[in-house]
């Protein structure tokens, strides 16, 4: 079977190497052209912030081993995009902002080194909110371009990963979620995205990660096979991120193990039709686009087979969403003490002395989280925790489903100019109850062309089970296809 770059997966890059169709280098190779084309020229879709400049290097060397021995790993030879938040040794840690440009870490986070044990290829950093936060803007790049609508945004505050992983700029990406920041890029750009329930994988060199609980890396691909697969490498204990004891003895032997076509057979789901996005703006026309696709996408449910609770009702629920504020541990000062003080050469002594550095000026609000005490964060957090564990559990499901964002993409110069609009939409129960599992599936296409997708929710460390239903559901409607601005490349297979 011939390999075609566009759309290809793991399992058709390792086929390849084992035909002796294609090398680590021919692939690293095709995929530089494509970022050159499509990322820095052509639609400028502005996804990457920096190239591994050994990247060819670290696919000659994979190439001699598979010679000498075989594949190394799972990912041998399989190139891999990074939120440029967590620390890859040879690259510098931007978090997109002109503050960070020439700040290079000493060593690898844990998890881009467990990649590098995988055997997979560190092609490139990408977009993200600056400092972590907010939609994909920064004073270093600029904004990042959805490419299904050049003039909307990738969502953040992974949309560099989601957007170089929609536009076939990688195989595979990870992505970075505190609030919403791997399911609402991967919805608008039309891909799989996971945030793991929090402590089954390590932030260990990932900017605002422990002492905080909220946010989590998670995989991001096209298929949600890739994203099993990819976990399966991601998660582990490690001692530098103490969250991950939570995971100790709760990871299998590997997820791709409960992928069934047939899924969704026998399956229950609650389906949430309760708007919970922020800003949400029910019953308007935009609204009511991304509604429709929602409502086929769950006769596709039935369609596959699973039995439906619709509506699923949550007590409280937005009620107790809206008392969402800073209730995660530790603040940003000690997240950023704990994050530079691995390193030998900190760039700055602290954050209020980043932040003062003269001159600065963030280029959009950003997305912080404001609301009520912390006290009454971690009661609306328990509160909701029971009501949605309760609802399951009455209701003898197996996962829930709502929309990951229940508006279209924003316009970029909405989000860059007063008020600001960036998390218009966006749903974000999964990262306020901290230890549930969730991934987002595409969905279908608005009237207007552009992505939808459905997150699929579950009980904590129940990450089996909804890549079960979300694998069916994935297979039963293969939604996903090629954004139209980046199409195959001249010559390109």
């Amino acid at each position: 079977m011939a390999f075609h770059l566009q759309e290809t997966t793991i399992e058709a890059i390792q086929q390849a190497y084992k035909s002796g169709e294609l090398s680590a280098r021919d692939l690293v190779q095709l995929y530089l052209n494509r970022i050159e084309a499509y990322d820095h020229n052509g639609p400028a879709i502005n996804a990457i912030i920096n190239v591994a400049a050994d990247a060819l290097e670290q696919a000659d060397r994979l190439d001699a081993a598979y010679r000498s021995s075989g594949p190394v790993g799972p990912l041998h030879g399989v190139p891999v995009i990074l939120k440029d938040q967590m620390d890859a040794k040879g690259m510098p840690t931007t978090l997109g902002s002109i503050l960070l440009k020439d700040y290079h870490p000493d060593r690898d986070s844990f998890v881009a080194e467990k990649l590098r044990r995988a055997g997979a290829i560190i092609l490139a950093k990408t977009t993200l909110g600056e400092l972590g936060g907010g939609d994909t803007h920064g004073t270093l790049f600029g904004s990042t371009r959805n490419p299904w609508d050049l003039e909307r945004t990738a969502g953040g505050s992974s949309g560099g990963s989601g957007a170089g992983v929609s536009a076939n700029f990688a195989a595979i990406g990870i992505g970075q979620e505190g609030f919403a920041s791997i399911r609402r890029p991967s919805a608008w750009n039309g891909i799989v995205g996971m945030r793991p329930t929090a402590g089954l994988v390590s932030r260990g060199g990932v900017y605002d990660g422990w002492p905080g609980v909220a946010g989590s890396l998670g995989p991001m691909a096209r298929t949600v096979r890739d994203v099993a697969t990819l976990l399966d490498v991601m998660v582990g204990y490690d001692p530098e991120d103490p969250l991950t004891v939570r995971g100790i003895g709760k990871v299998p032997t590997t997820y791709t193990r409960t992928l069934d076509p047939r899924g969704l057979q026998g399956a229950r789901i609650g389906i949430i039709r309760e708007p919970m996005g922020r800003f949400s703006e029910p019953g308007t026309e935009d609204f009511n686009k991304v509604a429709a696709v929602f409502d086929a996408a769950v006769a596709d449910l039935r369609k596959g087979g699973a039995t439906l609770v619709d509506p699923l009702v949550i007590p409280e629920l937005a009620q107790l969403i809206e008392k969402r504020g800073n209730g995660d541990r530790g603040g940003s000062e000690g997240r950023w003490d704990v994050y530079y003080g691995r390193s030998a050469r900190r760039p700055y002594q602290t954050m209020a002395a980043m932040l003062a550095s003269p001159g600065y000026k963030p280029k959009s609000s950003g997305g912080a989280i404001l609301g009520e005490t912390a006290y009454e964060h971690l009661l609306a957090r328990e509160t909701l925790m029971f009501n949605v564990l309760k609802a399951m559990a009455d209701n003898q499901l197996d996962a829930i489903v709502h929309r990951t964002v229940e508006h279209q993409p924003t316009l970029i110069r909405d989000g860059v100019n007063p008020p600001f609009v960036n998390t218009k939409g966006v749903t974000h129960i999964n990262t306020f109850l901290v230890y549930v599992s969730s991934m987002s599936v595409p969905a279908g296409y608005t009237s207007d062309g552009l992505p939808v997708g459905i997150t699929f929710l579950g009980r904590g460390y129940d990450e089996p089970a909804i890549l079960k239903v979300a694998y069916g559901y994935e297979q039963a409607t293969m939604h996903r296809k090629s954004p139209p601005t980046t199409p195959a490349l001249v010559g390109e297979p």
